[in-house]
């Protein structure tokens, strides 16, 4: 048989149902759990401070009248708010109100689950007094996978992120760290992934947020002593996504706050995504049981894009801006900036400022006046590739044969001239540049540092074939 608080909330629901819209019913009244009906005064569970707060401010003429119907005139609302004293003391919460129609009573910590089906919920630190009660996702929707390049240097990483995706909280992903230098597309990952779940599950509630940004919510959760409506809010996601996770080295009580709230949600099925520019086992100044967690999922790295990687970021960049550029530009661009991906799309719209705002046709001269000054002041390192290409379009050679294992003159020749200039303006190892000159070892490319050395103190054209291709591959 139906208890009469039950049978009474119920009745209540029916007509809260009907004034209210469903996603505001789902949010803020299914949550709720009727106790006890006694002396025309019902006693109603909520599941935070924050909660009965919002209930107040929001809804309380309503309920007055729905109670006033139900019971009679007679009839009062009792609040019992429910308090986890992970932070706090293990006194039990009290709050009197000013009211004689509502009363909110102590009430020890009951166990309630805090991931309810199809709830949508405010957060509210990100933007205070916002009145909107569904969670803004902070996903750039101009960060999406099909803005994002797929190469040898990326691919694990991409692969992994699009099966959690299409699979969240249900992979060996999870959690899933993408880790990587700055600039090579970790943050970009992170939301295409973000952006996918959406897409193929629009139920689930997605959130990114920066490390700093969740430290900074936290503090201020502390200060205003709302830590438990701060773990509340970020236990209640599907998807959690968290940036530079290495930021919160040496923040005892972040990590703190944070390990709890991992281990909530990977232990309810939930998706947890991180950044970080180091693999776990590199990360200074974390707790170890953090750590540890890092390592249950799938760390996969993102490294320094190859050639023809640079080459198509560029086009694709290109391509959704509208624009068009000539062939050997983009080329000079992709050969000169080799380590992050960001610095070459930076590099690119400082060239077509530059042309908007002076007028100037875009060639290769302005390409190499702007790249002079988008580095200056910096040592830049040349890459083997733009060695390559120049020595290629100095003898006019297609790339291609300088990698393959023909023998002719002509080409061991220029194949051992990129070698001695990848020995002597690059930090590659030697294995390195015999890798990246047609699969050498070691001993080929020291054979070929000598040849040239040896034919540029006997040979005076030779000389001079090596003195002009290395003021065209310096840039002064």
């Amino acid at each position: 048989m139906e208890k009469p608080h039950n049978k009474l909330w119920n009745n209540c629901l029916k007509v809260i149902k009907d004034n209210v819209s469903i996603q505001s019913y789902k949010t803020w009244f299914e949550p709720i759990i009727p106790l006890k009906l006694k002396d025309n005064v019902l006693t109603i569970q909520v599941p935070s401070q924050f909660f009965y707060e919002w209930l107040e401010e929001h809804y309380i003429t309503l309920l007055k009248k729905t109670i006033k119907k139900l019971i009679g005139t007679e009839g009062k609302l009792e609040y019992s708010i429910v308090m986890e004293n992970s932070f706090s003391s293990k006194k039990p919460y009290t709050v009197k109100l000013p009211t004689s129609n509502r009363n909110v009573v102590k009430n020890d910590p009951v166990s309630m689950p805090l991931d309810l089906d199809n709830k949508v919920i405010r957060n509210p630190f990100i933007v205070p007094g916002l009145k909107k009660i569904t969670v803004d996702s902070q996903l750039n929707p101009n960060y999406s996978f099909d803005n994002f390049i797929e190469g040898d240097f990326n691919r694990l990483a991409r692969s992994a992120g699009f099966a959690v995706a299409k699979k969240p909280g249900g992979t060996a992903f999870n959690p899933l760290l993408l880790y990587g230098a700055v600039g090579l597309g970790k943050t970009h990952l992170s939301h295409a992934i973000g952006i996918e779940i959406k897409k193929l599950h629009p139920n689930k509630t997605v959130l990114y947020v920066s490390s700093e940004k969740f430290t900074h919510q936290f503090i201020e959760a502390v200060r205003n002593n709302n830590q438990n409506d701060f773990i509340h809010f970020y236990q209640m996601m599907d998807v959690l996504i968290i940036d530079d996770v290495q930021f919160f080295a040496g923040k005892e009580k972040t990590q703190d706050v944070f390990f709890h709230i991992f281990n909530h949600l990977h232990q309810t099925g939930k998706q947890i995504i991180l950044t970080s520019d180091k693999p776990p086992i590199e990360l200074s100044g974390l707790e170890q049981r953090l750590l540890s967690r890092f390592k249950w999922g799938l760390s996969a790295d993102l490294q320094v894009p190859d050639l023809e990687s640079r080459i198509a970021i560029l086009e694709k960049k290109m391509y959704t801006e509208g624009l068009e550029l000539p062939k050997d530009v983009i080329e000079y661009i992709a050969y000169s900036i080799t380590t992050n991906v960001r610095e070459i799309e930076g590099a690119l719209i400082s060239i077509l400022a530059q042309a908007s705002l002076n007028k100037k046709a875009i060639t290769i001269d302005l390409a190499k006046q702007m790249i002079d000054k988008f580095v200056k002041n910096t040592t830049r390192e040349v890459s083997i590739d733009y060695i390559q290409k120049v020595v290629c379009d100095y003898f006019d050679l297609p790339i291609e044969i300088l990698k393959s294992k023909t023998r002719k003159r002509e080409i061991v020749q220029a194949r051992q001239i990129s070698m001695y200039f990848a020995k002597n303006l690059t930090k590659s190892s030697l294995a390195n540049i015999g890798a990246n000159c047609g699969g050498k070892d070691h001993a080929t490319v020291l054979h070929a540092f000598k040849t040239v050395n040896n034919l540029i103190e006997t040979d005076k054209r030779f000389k001079g074939y090596i003195t002009d291709l290395e003021k065209r591959i310096v840039i002064q």
